[in-house]
């Protein structure tokens, strides 16, 4: 078995050291609002990428920026790029106005006692067409504390109820930073990725709807939720949903949507011909930092991997789980741990994905399983962090109508991404695998297997 440089790994330590040390002094030491997002995140993984240059002094600078470029340059990292970038643009041209449509369009057809439960459906339609869970909860929020508002229900249940539905949309769909992070940083087609995570996150979304039900059917309600909508806004959405699931090219599906979205939004006056192409470039942009945060990674990971960091790694996850069961377990526990540091979940994915594409290799998992695996754990993680993007922005969105609510008023009722939790440990040891092979142990190797099954 190659021996590998645990030494190696220092860049990674440097990072988390430096991210989540920050984050913590301005949350809790500075009590700075949203903390951890006020750290630029690109200029720490430049400092990690500076940790990685400093070492190996074996080996000369020019074949170290190589190296870079070979990581920076493969095919997956370049596609992935193009795809976050597309994505920015379908988002800046619809924008956002339908996302609320859906909201009042169900909440005026449906009774008032079932208000809960829609939320959480229209959370996780409206996060599964736009691919956001901040986005999400930042347009839901104000119409889940109107129904509180309104009705009589709890606003943390409500909440709740908007943040789970947000993290269904954000692990499933086409268009989310996650999806599109772990499809491509494993090389696997979406629509198989989708499969493999629907068939685990269905089951949770069912069994958190019940819950909701159970919980609400029966309270008074003081009255209901009316808006004006126009459901023509839903189509670019619709079109980008139907095309994922049936597997047209994903760049395809996101040109029909942008055009489609463009003649809808100039066509109904939603916004003028004159903003469209500033709208645009406006979505394009807000893709900077992930699309930064990629090219960084795969950089540091370039090198990590030049000087054995991955190999020691890994050779420490086998002995730790010896089993392909263990293997899928060590996996979602390595992202999860990810994102902890990171308060991030397209990060933690990113900097997840090389290692466990070569854990991958050693346990016999198929490309589509590791991709939901990791999107799974990290949208698990990310929903529970009180202090993750989405748990600071519904706390601010109600704050801003004047409604305090707590993270961890909020956390006891998040009962999706429990579910889901349930749901993936469920899949890994209970359900018979129909991939690659049956669970076995991982067999010992020599040298020049251990590097074989590493890729490298």
């Amino acid at each position: 078995m190659e021996k590998g440089n645990v030494k190696a790994l220092l860049p990674i330590a440097v990072f988390l050291v430096l991210y989540l040390g920050l984050g913590v002094l301005f949350e809790y030491g500075m009590g700075i609002s949203m903390g951890f997002y006020n750290i630029p995140i690109v200029v720490v993984f430049l400092v990690a990428l500076l940790v990685a240059c400093f070492q190996n002094r074996s080996l000369p600078f020019d074949d170290k920026l190589a190296v870079m470029g070979r990581g920076i340059g493969d095919k997956t990292i370049v596609t992935m790029i193009l795809i976050f970038l597309t994505a920015g643009v379908f988002v800046g041209t619809v924008g956002r106005n339908s996302a609320e449509s859906v909201a009042f369009f169900m909440l005026d057809i449906i009774p008032p006692e079932f208000a809960v439960a829609v939320l959480f459906v229209v959370s996780c339609f409206v996060s599964i067409s736009m691919g956001t869970s901040v986005g999400t909860i930042t347009l839901i929020t104000p119409i889940a504390v109107a129904v509180s508002t309104a009705s009589g229900f709890s606003l943390p249940l409500c909440v709740a109820s908007v943040m789970g539905g947000a993290m269904f949309g954000d692990n499933l769909s086409f268009i989310s930073d996650t999806t599109i992070a772990a499809c491509q940083g494993q090389g696997c087609q979406m629509k198989d990725k989708f499969r493999e995570n629907f068939k685990i996150a269905l089951p949770a979304a069912v069994v958190t709807l019940v819950v909701i039900l159970v919980m609400t059917l029966g309270t008074p309600v003081a009255s209901e939720v009316a808006h004006e909508y126009q459901l023509i806004e839903l189509v670019p959405y619709i079109i980008v949903l139907v095309g994922g699931i049936v597997g047209i090219n994903v760049f395809i599906v996101l040109l029909l949507g942008i055009v489609s979205g463009a003649v809808i939004v100039v066509a109904t006056g939603s916004v003028a011909a004159t903003d469209l192409l500033a709208n645009m470039g406006s979505g394009a942009a807000g893709m900077f930092e992930t699309t930064m945060v990629a090219v960084l990674v795969s950089a540091i990971c370039a090198l990590i991997r030049e000087y054995g960091g991955f190999t020691a790694l890994l050779n420490g996850i086998r002995r730790l789980f010896k089993s392909r069961k263990g293997g899928q377990l060590g996996m979602g526990l390595l992202v999860a741990a990810m994102d902890v540091a990171t308060a991030n979940n397209t990060v933690a994915i990113v900097m997840a994905n090389p290692i466990a594409r070569q854990m991958a290799e050693t346990y016999g998992i198929t490309r589509r399983k590791t991709a939901s695996i990791l999107d799974t754990f990290s949208c698990v993680m990310q929903c529970l962090l009180p202090y993750g993007a989405q748990m600071l922005v519904a706390i601010s969105a109600c704050a801003s109508l004047g409604q305090a609510v707590t993270a961890f008023q909020i956390i006891p009722f998040l009962f999706y991404p429990f579910c889901l939790l349930a749901s993936v440990l469920l899949f890994i040891f209970v359900v018979p695998p129909k991939d690659r092979r049956p669970d076995a142990e991982v067999p010992p190797t020599d040298a020049d297997g251990a590097r074989s099954a590493l890729g490298d």
